[in-house]
């Protein structure tokens, strides 16, 4: 039996984490893992962040789950290690899987024209000008691809369009009204020449595989990715007992954190955003990056072939520089890390993983053999405190 050590609480607000795998057992230093819930509470202290959840995982077992803070400030629930969180954009990648199940199956292509599988986006037009009062459309040199919706080089628009602005804090419309209307709508750029990061063309995925699984997108990604890799606590669709353990979403006034306007209205949702509508925990995202960080397994079943993983996990994005950052490129809905200034927090060249607008992120490091999972919920993100959260991981990599 592997040796099992427990973390006492060192104040009101750290919780004792369940029962883990020995950090020294596979390479890794435990007094440094313990400065990842010392750093995180600094950070509560000085309400930068209501609450964290963190997991750092090596060789698949987990090495470090923390929680520290508060889930909800105003009646004093406690962060625990099996807080919901709404993950936002950390579910693109799962889209992305969803995809690539497809893909598997021969039911797609990563390079179909996406108007092959959705009519609506036949005959779009891109808009070379644009001035006060008025727009110069002109054709596309070619169609838009899975590929390039799953790289934000497709050309769509990065939010949502007219008629639609409210719907990412509403939920009001289903998935395939928002993607027949943002089809309706003109390319920003000719398809797969510059970088536009498009919730609009990850839901266009997300109802691609509606289409085509004659599914809805949440049954299909409930039964054939978090099913098999027993993922029990992710969802688009809170049911009433799990209402509780949802952490609230927080954002800054004047210094202090108070609950964000977008958060209970996100929990009434009808619209299955496939770009960004997950709940779920630290243990639960661990367990869909161990999946892809094995090669598509994890305990003996297989979610996707090895050869697909590799693909999805490439730079696809070639010379073209997301975001300004020439040393991060992005796969097929993962954001890779490719040159020496993406190493900074820590990882290797070869890392990707994905973040969230509230301040989740996770991360797959291959040559460490290292997992790392982040949560908080505050609008506006976290980039400090995950950052910080990514060294101290990485730091504690002895062997």
């Amino acid at each position: 039996m592997p040796s099992i050590m427990t973390r006492r609480s060192f104040s009101s607000l750290l919780l004792a984490a369940p029962a883990f795998t020995a950090p020294a057992k596979h390479g890794m230093d435990p007094a440094r893992l313990r400065l990842i819930p010392e750093r995180m509470k600094s950070f509560v202290d000085r309400s930068q962040v209501p609450g964290v959840v963190t997991l750092v995982q090596r060789r698949g077992e987990v090495a470090a789950l923390d929680a520290v803070g508060w889930r909800d400030i105003e009646n004093k629930k406690p962060m625990q290690a099996d807080t919901l969180f709404q993950i936002a954009s950390m579910t693109k990648p799962v889209t992305g899987v969803a995809v690539a199940l497809l893909a598997e199956e021969g039911k797609l292509a990563f390079s179909d024209p996406v108007e092959k599988h959705l009519p609506e986006f036949r005959g779009l037009w891109v808009a070379s000008k644009s001035g006060q009062h008025s727009r110069t459309l002109v054709k596309p040199s070619r169609v838009i691809t899975i590929r390039d919706l799953m790289t934000h080089t497709s050309g769509m628009s990065g939010e949502y369009p007219a008629g639609l602005s409210d719907v990412r804090e509403k939920g009001n419309r289903t998935l395939a009204e928002v993607v027949l209307i943002a089809s309706q709508q003109p390319l920003e750029f000719q398809p797969g020449t510059q970088y536009l990061y498009s919730n609009t063309g990850i839901d266009t995925l997300g109802r691609i595989v509606e289409v085509l699984a004659d599914q809805p997108f949440d049954k299909f990604t409930a039964s054939r990715i978090f099913e098999p890799l027993g993922m029990k606590d992710t969802f688009f669709y809170p049911t009433p007992d799990k209402l509780d353990r949802i952490a609230v979403i927080y954002e800054q006034k004047d210094g202090k954190l108070t609950p964000a306007a977008i958060d209970r209205e996100r929990r009434n949702y009808r619209y299955t955003r496939a770009s960004g509508g997950l709940f779920s925990t630290a243990r639960d995202m661990a367990a869909f990056h161990q999946m892809n960080l094995n090669g598509g397994t994890l305990n003996g079943k297989r979610v996707l072939s090895k050869s697909v993983v590799e693909v999805m996990t490439q730079v696809h994005t070639g010379s073209i520089a997301p975001r300004g950052n020439a040393d991060v490129g992005w796969g097929l809905t993962w954001q890779v890390v490719r040159g020496p200034g993406g190493t900074l927090t820590g990882q290797s060249i070869g890392s990707y993983g994905h973040g969230g607008a509230y301040g989740t992120g996770g991360w797959i490091d291959p040559k460490k053999e290292l997992v790392g999972v982040f949560m908080i919920q505050r609008q506006g993100g976290g980039a400090t405190e995950v950052n910080t959260f990514m060294e101290l991981a990485a730091g504690a990599v002895e062997s």
